[in-house]
């Protein structure tokens, strides 16, 4: 028998070929592959969580897991014994002990996520797993001013695709940063939590606003608005990547702990 620890660990993973985060019936998840490793290397995880559930498709540089296993494996030798038997598809970037207070989703205090577009006239065979494509040319600075239309505490019912009954929809978003590299354009939008299909939606009204099919000022009468129909498409998941996530302090809004330990969403 080894000694009870909890962990905390950094995942990286290609959300190509996985239907999302979250364990499924019939469907090839991150959670089932990470818990499946664990079990094999570590001990059969309990209290598992992650710091936010992301949908088909999308990736994650810095997803964050807790759990607790009773383990022999020293802390500085878990994440090569869970990389030797994950696919290549997902990769424990690092593991360590951690007081059992600390909870992957629950102790967050801010999510960052990385959206990137690719601006050109024709497809990439390189990046389509790794960004969505518009060959409109994309009006940068216009935004640039609707994303800080954003920053704040706001309502954001109008950019999620599901809601629970009586789900809190105030957010606060703390950063949105677009920035072109080339062919490439980024948007990095940080936020205390992050409803369901909020930054996708977002991620599709600024395009659209890029494109001219809209303008920036009409981003506070989407907020006020708490009309999910009057904002812009779901931009699509290959786009996305959770990049990193935060702790400390957390406003009370965000914490709804319900049966799905891992009900904070990215997209």
């Amino acid at each position: 028998m080894g000694r009870l620890v909890h962990v905390k660990a950094i995942v990286e993973y290609d959300g190509t070929d996985f239907a999302g985060f979250q364990r499924q019936r019939h469907a090839r998840t991150v959670q089932e592959v990470l818990e499946e490793a664990i079990a094999k290397r570590l001990g059969p995880p309990q209290h598992f969580a992650c710091a936010g559930r992301t949908d088909a498709g999308v990736h994650a540089l810095g997803q964050v897991i807790s759990f607790d296993c009773e383990t022999r494996v020293p802390s500085e030798r878990m994440a090569l014994a869970l990389n030797s038997v994950l696919p290549p598809d997902v990769r424990v970037k690092q593991a360590e002990e951690v007081d059992p207070s600390f909870h992957a989703r629950y102790s967050a205090s801010s999510r960052v996520y990385l959206y990137i577009i690719l601006n050109r006239n024709t497809p990439s065979a390189l990046l389509h797993r790794y960004s969505a494509f518009c060959s409109t040319p994309l009006d940068v600075e216009a935004m640039r001013k609707a994303g800080e239309c954003l920053l704040g505490e706001h309502d954001f019912a109008s950019f999620a695709n599901a809601l629970l009954p009586d789900e809190p929809t105030a957010r606060e978003l703390m950063a949105c940063h677009i920035r072109r590299r080339g062919e490439l354009l980024t948007i990095r939008l940080e936020a205390n939590a992050f409803l369901r299909g909020m930054v996708r939606t977002i991620v599709g009204t600024l395009i659209e606003v890029g494109r001219g099919k809209r303008s920036w000022q009409e981003m506070a009468r989407l907020l006020a608005a708490r009309d999910r129909r009057l904002a812009g498409p779901t931009a699509p998941a290959q786009g996305l990547f959770l990049l990193h996530v935060r702790y400390g302090q957390r406003k009370s809004y965000g914490q709804q702990k319900g049966k799905d330990s891992c009900e904070e969403y990215g997209e």
